[in-house]
């Protein structure tokens, strides 16, 4: 079978599955999504052993070390993965919410109504989890998905594609409803995002050449997580030992994340009060600071313990810098003055902007969304943490008794 086989054949399953998705009730759903979290507790040991493979093959083929911490199942990370499949079970289910309700005087009814995309294509690299927190949520509304991950996490996603499916199975859900495509070549990428009339949306999660490369051969549209390159602005009025702290916390807690730090804006008039406190983190967390005067790129996306410092003349500088070279991501200031916070909350054109807050709370489960597919950097459907009213579209239901148009 051609990889232009299998795609197709992969979609016409999933539409198939799509439409036996729709109408069941949410109690049957989340009973799938609970036999899903059962069925990956045993077979955890299965895929343990999987993921010890990608990871051992990954390093003797020399993956950069952020790639190989995003591919490794850590048992922490193993069991948030099985909880925050728990976790989506008591979120409210979306699909047929009505979002805005209106009489009009001719006699007609309408109502906007969630509904479910109908089926889903998630391209990802490296990081597992992704193929079951993207699953579970794609289940909650009602949504078939296809999964196509990176050739390093191969054996770890077949692994868990077959616990998934037995889920689904012993919840009576079509098995179908979750596939993944085991072709590892570039062609099966474009297959997926060219297969019109079977795959409604697709969204990529990993590196920006793969996002580019996606939509450079789209036929359908792609919903784009772009590179985080955030930001923590310390204002001239910021307490320091808080800025210390949130620009801590923002880079060193998971330096491989897309909500870690980048980017330390200073501004001038606390700048030589504040350096030697960063200079002195800096050599304490083993993090290397690019300085302006080492000509950084200050667009680049480290994903390590490295980060650009600059100094601005005020918040007017820090926000014109944050706009021309961030990614819209998550972007934060420290300051205790308020109408400097608010300017910044407004001016910053990114997906979510902090008042003295970590970048890093940017995600799902940290809004309150459960597990989350993706940190989307567009305007258009869906912008910042993806969740699961954002995996749904809608449509006008209109009733009426006999009305005809005047």
């Amino acid at each position: 079978m051609t990889t232009a086989e299998e795609i197709r054949e992969l979609g016409i399953r999933a539409r198939a599955a799509a439409a036996e998705l729709r109408p069941i009730p949410t109690e049957q759903k989340n009973k799938a999504l609970e036999e899903i979290a059962n069925s990956l507790e045993e077979m955890k040991d299965a895929i343990d052993a999987a993921n010890a493979e990608d990871v051992k093959a990954a390093i003797e083929n020399g993956l950069s070390a952020p790639m190989v911490d995003r591919l490794t199942l850590t048992p922490s990370r193993f069991a948030s993965m099985v909880q925050g499949v728990r976790d989506i079970i008591n979120l409210p289910d979306p699909v047929g919410e009505i979002i805005k309700e209106v009489s009009r005087p001719v006699g007609i009814e309408i109502r906007k109504v969630r509904e479910p995309f109908g089926v889903i294509a998630v391209v990802f690299e490296s990081r597992p989890n992704v193929f079951v927190d993207t699953a579970a949520l794609c289940l909650k509304t009602s949504n078939a998905i296809i999964l196509r991950g990176g050739r390093e996490a191969l054996r770890s996603n077949m692994a868990l594609n077959e616990a998934v499916r037995a889920g689904l199975a012993k919840a009576g859900l079509p098995a179908d409803a979750v596939q993944l495509v085991k072709t590892t070549d570039h062609a099966g990428v474009t297959e997926l995002v060219r297969s019109v009339g079977l795959v409604d949306v697709a969204i990529p999660r990993g590196g920006e050449r793969l996002i580019t490369a996606m939509c450079e051969a789209a036929l359908i549209p792609v919903l784009k997580h772009y590179k985080g390159v955030c930001h923590v602005y310390v204002d001239e009025s910021a307490d320091l030992e808080m800025a210390l702290k949130v620009l801590d916390n923002s880079k060193v807690q998971r330096p491989s994340a897309c909500n870690a730090a980048e980017c330390l804006l200073l501004n001038e008039k606390i700048a030589d009060q504040f350096m030697p406190m960063v200079e002195k983190w800096a050599e304490e967390k083993k993090v290397t600071l690019h300085k302006e005067c080492d000509n950084p790129d200050y667009s680049y996306e480290y994903l390590s313990l490295d980060i650009n410092v600059k100094k601005v003349k005020d918040i007017n500088e820090a926000v014109k810098h944050i706009n021309k070279y961030g990614s819209h991501h998550s972007d934060a200031i420290v300051t205790g003055d308020e109408a400097k916070a608010k300017a910044f909350l407004r001016d910053v054109d990114s997906a979510a902007v902090y008042w003295n807050v970590s970048t890093r709370f940017t995600d799902g489960a940290e809004f309150g969304m459960g597990a989350e597919i993706g940190i989307s950097t567009d305007k258009l459907h869906a912008r910042g943490p993806m969740g699961l009213e954002e995996l749904t579209s809608y449509k006008y239901v209109v009733t009426g008794d006999g009305i005809i148009r005047p």
